[in-house]
């Protein structure tokens, strides 16, 4: 246990933003990373004396003890953080999905204020935002020396958000939060001078690199293989997200085949139920049926609301615990909403603030009920909020284990949520039952479609939008995420297809003594394990019951 507190304590101290965000309880909100790569090498540093560290412990004799959990979270911490150094994310960190305008709204939104010392804090940890920026800019001119850079089309992307942001004034900016939050007139004078005064500058700085300089020499593929070692950088974003060591091309086939079973059952449904006897006869009934629109933004957010509520009163019938913390459904601000995804952030670990479900409401008018829904249970309840809940709420939890996940657990538990909330009767509508099956594994396909098999914009845009989850706009956002976020996409059902065949396992096994309630506890009982250790877990649990 040892090893993971120096990593925690290391941790928090060289990413204190990250240790935020987490909602640990944390003496102090003062730090931002050091993001110069110089501080980076001493990071790396650090990973490289804990690698050799880890492989002289044996941690399959320790299963059932809480070092066996503690050792699998920094085991695979560390594991795929020294894999991905192949990528040289840090020498092209232009990201409409997750660079720094959409970090600070973030941070700035769940920075704490309301005290002299949350003031200092806050003064102290967004006066080194600067620094920042200067020295991403510095990384950027060191990517493109070294043939380093973000897709072109990403880049328009992340100038369109500074454009925005910077057209406004200060207090309008979703940094002005903590200032807007806190009572004190001499704060708020002081938080407008900090943006105004030192922040604004060096962000219209960062957006004239972009355009005069940067935006010339980005490349035009979306493919990670266009940068160097793009190959080796997949396979290791992949093992990243997943915690899997699996070909690209087993997982393209893989969601391939998934793809097709999906497709197969929702046509079924809509023969059945919305006299749609065609794939193009059931999309056209779920896009154009006003019963399955919003009319308005406020609309769409209500609704989500309502579902999340609806979902929440459910819980005890499935699961032997649900989690303390509460979850609020809030927009993003205008100036992300047309590029980001629908998110969760978890809720602060001392109750302090509660957990967030981000929504977009930018596409209202083409958001269908049925995926408002789809994503309400995703996201919250049985989704995201009640995992990550659940796992920040266990008692003597290892804070490494609130530090670190992977997608394959987090996001695959989300997507089978999606079919549980259907056999928990959530659904409002036979559209979603149809609809919920028509966009899973699809991201196994586009993914290393786009990145190692040559798949077009146009091709990939046409695959996304044929699911009917998305639109042909939102379509062209999801290329724009892949092409950022290598792997990510294929995380949700390499993850969920794992929980669906565990729980088969587990019905086979025990037979009429398989309980629901108790088998989602062993799943969900060490957190977001990874996805080898989760099997781990439940073929134990099995073995016990004989």
């Amino acid at each position: 246990m040892a090893l993971a507190d120096s990593y925690v304590a290391e941790y928090t101290e060289t990413f204190p933003e990250i240790a935020t965000f987490s909602g640990m309880t944390l003496e102090h909100h003062d730090g931002l990373s050091d993001n110069s790569l110089a501080a980076l090498k001493r990071w790396q540093a650090l990973e490289d004396g804990w690698s050799k560290e880890l492989a002289g412990i044996d941690s399959a004799q320790l299963f059932g003890k809480p070092e066996w959990v503690v050792l699998g979270f920094l085991r695979e911490a560390v594991e795929s953080s020294r894999q991905l150094r192949v990528c040289k994310y840090e020498l092209w960190p232009v990201n409409q999905m997750s660079g720094w305008p959409f970090m600070t709204t973030q941070l700035a939104a769940i920075q704490p204020v309301g005290s002299e010392q949350a003031r200092r804090e806050a003064l102290a940890r967004w006066g080194k935002l600067p620094r920042y920026l200067s020295n991403e800019l510095d990384n950027l001119r060191e990517g493109l020396r070294n043939g380093y850079t973000t897709p072109k089309a990403n880049v328009r992307l992340f100038i369109e958000q500074l454009d925005q942001m910077l057209a406004k004034p200060v207090e309008e900016w979703p940094m002005y939060s903590p200032a807007s939050r806190d009572e004190s007139p001499q704060f708020k004078k002081a938080w407008a001078a900090l943006l105004s005064e030192q922040i604004k500058p060096v962000a219209e700085r960062y957006n004239r690199f972009l355009k005069s300089e940067y935006l010339g020499e980005a490349r035009e593929a979306i493919a990670i293989k266009a940068n160097p070692n793009g190959e080796q950088c997949y396979q290791a974003s992949f093992r990243s997200y997943t915690t899997l060591d699996r070909p690209a091309k087993e997982t393209f086939e893989l969601g391939r085949r998934e793809v097709d079973r999906n497709l197969a059952t929702a046509l079924a449904i809509g023969k059945k139920d919305l006299q749609a006897n065609d794939l193009p006869t059931l999309l056209k009934k779920l896009q154009d049926d006003p019963a399955n629109h919003f009319t308005s933004r406020d609309q769409l957010l209500t609704f989500a609301q309502a579902a999340v509520g609806r979902a929440k009163d459910h819980m005890p019938k499935w699961f032997a615990r649900v989690p303390d913390a509460k979850i609020v459904v809030e927009p993003y601000p205008d100036f992300l909403e047309q590029t980001a995804s629908d998110s969760y952030w978890p809720a602060a670990e001392d109750g302090s603030r509660p957990a967030m479900y981000r929504i977009s409401l930018y596409a209202y008018g083409q958001t269908t009920r049925s995926n408002a829904e789809i994503t309400a249970f995703h996201e919250a309840y049985p989704g995201h909020h009640l995992q990550i809940a659940l796992a920040v709420e266990r008692p003597a939890a290892h804070p490494i284990t609130r530090l670190v996940g992977n997608s394959g657990f987090i996001e695959g538990w989300a997507r089978y949520a999606e079919a549980l909330a259907e056999e928990m009767g959530l659904y409002s509508s036979n559209y979603a039952l149809a609809n919920r099956r028509l966009w899973p594994a699809r991201g196994m396909v586009v993914d290393p479609g786009i990145h190692m098999f040559g798949w077009t914009r146009e091709q990939t845009i046409a695959f996304v939008a044929e699911s009917g989850r998305f639109d042909n706009n939102t379509a062209k956002a999801v290329v724009d995420r892949v092409a950022m976020w290598p792997g990510q996409l294929t995380a949700y059902d390499t993850g969920a297809l794992e929980f669906f065949a565990l729980r088969k396992l587990a019905q086979e096994t025990l037979g009429a003594r398989f309980d629901i309630r108790e088998f989602h506890s062993v799943l969900l009982e060490n957190g977001a394990v990874t996805l080898p250790m989760l099997r781990e877990q439940v073929t134990h649990w099995l073995k016990s019951k004989h």
